[in-house]
């Protein structure tokens, strides 16, 4: 997959199938749209180009709204080349670029930039100057520049449509089934191991304190976490813990993981984490000794979710 950072570095002559989107998540939704523009585009030997902006829209447009990410720019890519994408193009997304009129956008991007031969939309696309374009809009400037429109209907999960936003909410209420449910795939975090204080050795739970590769993360409510990491090509089960560590009265959030069987150094080094399941709220101990009784509990529960996990 080719990658490029703007519009203006895209120059193939031949004509093209895209789909336009942000992608957050690249959930099941997301990945409906793109195996169809995947699978039709290869059948009629044309590139299936991926167009994103970065940073998100809202982030630009209504910063008192802005929106934190499910996915980084990284994890993003790694995830559209899996599913068989040829051309990604990660547009700067400013206020110029937002003001254009949907004709503009249509003529000077779709038609003159990237030569779109179809189209591939999610039915409640919107596009042009304060999205004021639709779907409708579309179809109707296919017709003008020759172009074809196909739209793809909602992905519903027990009749729920699935949306980034949907996938947000869940998150923050550490609903951790629900999110792996609608992206179709394990949430993750990546980030390197860093030095810390080191007292979770002290109470017999050694942890890798996990500095995020993004700062725009959006991340779960604080709680601790039955997770999991691939470390050279293998599986290890672990307990995640997410917040202030309010015990310690540090007041600063962390993330921090012990895993039951990686007994190696992992400063420095990068992980991935998958999240499976949410085990409990933060919660404040009287004393050392009752976080260290709730941590033998916890990890108990995990091991339990990881004799069923490898039953099935």
């Amino acid at each position: 997959m080719k990658v490029f950072s703007s519009i203006n570095d895209y120059n193939y002559e031949g004509k093209s199938y895209l789909t336009i989107g942000t992608f957050d998540g690249v959930h099941l939704g997301h990945q409906e749209i793109i195996k169809n523009l995947v699978s039709e585009a290869h059948t009629q030997n044309n590139l299936a180009i991926v167009l994103t902006f970065f940073p998100h829209p809202r982030n630009v447009i209504n910063r008192s709204r802005s929106v934190k990410l499910i996915d980084s720019i990284s994890e993003k890519e790694k995830k559209l080349k899996f599913l068989g994408v040829d051309v990604l193009i990660i547009h700067p997304f400013n206020r110029k670029f937002s003001d254009l009129s949907a004709n503009q956008y249509v003529k000077s991007v779709l038609i003159e930039k990237l030569k779109i031969s179809k189209i591939f939309v999610g039915y409640d696309h919107r596009f042009g100057k304060n999205r004021s374009a639709t779907v409708s809009d579309l179809i109707k400037y296919g017709i003008k520049y020759n172009f074809k429109v196909t739209v793809i209907e909602a992905k519903e999960i027990d009749e729920i449509s699935v949306s980034s936003t949907k996938i947000r909410n869940a998150l923050s209420e550490g609903n951790i089934n629900l999110v792996n449910k609608f992206l179709g795939h394990d949430y993750q975090i990546e980030g390197e191991v860093i030095h810390d204080q080191g007292l979770g050795s002290k109470i017999g739970f050694p942890t890798a304190n996990i500095e995020l590769n993004s700062k725009n993360k959006a991340l779960p409510m604080n709680g601790v976490y039955w997770v999991y990491t691939i470390f050279k090509d293998k599986l290890f089960f672990g307990m995640l813990n997410y917040g202030e560590r309010p015990t310690l009265e540090i007041k600063k959030l962390t993330i921090e993981v012990h895993f039951f069987n990686l007994n190696k150094n992992l400063y420095n080094k990068d992980l991935k984490i998958y999240f499976k399941e949410k085990i409990r709220d933060e919660k404040k101990f009287d004393s050392l000794n009752s976080l260290k009784n709730q941590l033998q509990i916890d990890k108990k529960t995990c091991l339990n979710l990881e004799k069923i996990y490898k039953k099935k």
